[in-house]
């Protein structure tokens, strides 16, 4: 599932090449895509002009003329990209926006999980997903005091934690495993008894990890690829996450990987030890 940084690559990349051109058609071949549904999402946005694409999370907010939005989800394998009309399309392709200069842009979605949904601009935080959507994982947004009072009220174990969108905003699997690997926290430590150390410190990783993977244009370890169909390189870059077995790269012991909140979970049994808090 693209996370953080590979949305926040397309979100780049859609800014190039799509903002300010105006829609002449839709094309929907997959109709539960769309929301309300195909009659008024085609009627809404037929001849209207993108005006700017927002990112909250791992949503991309579409912002059109005439004081539409619309709120997309790639959820598991959904990619856009931006194509010449004579191009032929791919047998994944379900929503084309056919332009009036002859590009389109294409929603591609192998498992078709993804969703758009067009509410009026201003509403988009009504939005099921953004309704409770946590802060932004930025220096200006995550406070360690936020962090620090609302880990204080959670049992579950910390990848759990981090993984909800409800706590913080767009973090997945690949990046919860590098961030608690550099923080040095057990995926598994109860959220309540990390210590304000290690949150200062974990709070700090997530902004260096993400922005790091941003300027590699994300991750691409099944089948992400960007607006203008390239792949990320930052998989490159990752210390645990898909390393099972291999020598951590800090002390040399054997990556295990486990299943936490149901998600294979990478880590170092030695520099990321469960620490048992007594009383």
């Amino acid at each position: 599932m693209p996370e953080l940084p590979e949305v926040e690559t397309v979100k780049r990349g859609l800014d190039a090449l799509v903002v300010g051109k105006k829609i002449k058609k839709i094309d929907i071949y997959y109709p539960k895509m769309v929301l309300p549904n195909v009659t008024e999402f085609t009627k809404a946005l037929t001849g209207q002009i993108i005006q700017g694409i927002d990112r909250r999370g791992k949503y991309l907010l579409f912002h059109f003329s005439d004081q539409q939005s619309m709120v997309s989800h790639l959820r598991m394998e959904g990619k856009y990209s931006v194509h010449s009309h004579e191009m032929p399309l791919n047998k994944h392709d379900h929503v084309v926006f056919e332009f009036t200069d002859g590009s389109e842009l294409r929603y591609n979605d192998t498992r078709k999980f993804g969703r758009m949904v067009l509410v009026p601009t201003g509403e988009e935080f009504t939005v099921a997903g953004l309704k409770t959507i946590g802060p932004e994982p930025t220096p200006e947004t995550l406070s360690v005091e936020y962090m620090a009072e609302t880990m204080k009220k959670h049992h579950k174990s910390i990848k759990s934690f981090l993984l909800d969108q409800n706590m913080i905003a767009g973090l997945g699997n690949i990046y919860c495993d590098e961030v608690l690997w550099l923080a040095k926290i057990h995926p598994l430590q109860p959220t309540n008894t990390v210590p304000l150390s290690k949150i200062i410190t974990l709070r700090e990783k997530i902004f260096e990890e993400l922005n790091l993977a941003i300027q590699a244009k994300g991750t691409t370890v099944f089948s992400y690829l960007d607006a203008s169909g390239h792949a990320g390189s930052f998989q490159n870059q990752l210390h645990v996450y898909q390393r099972t077995g291999k020598p951590c790269e800090r002390c040399g012991t054997a990556i295990e990987r486990i299943k936490v909140a149901q998600r294979g979970t990478h880590f170092c049994p030695f520099c990321q030890k469960l620490i048992e808090v007594k009383g």
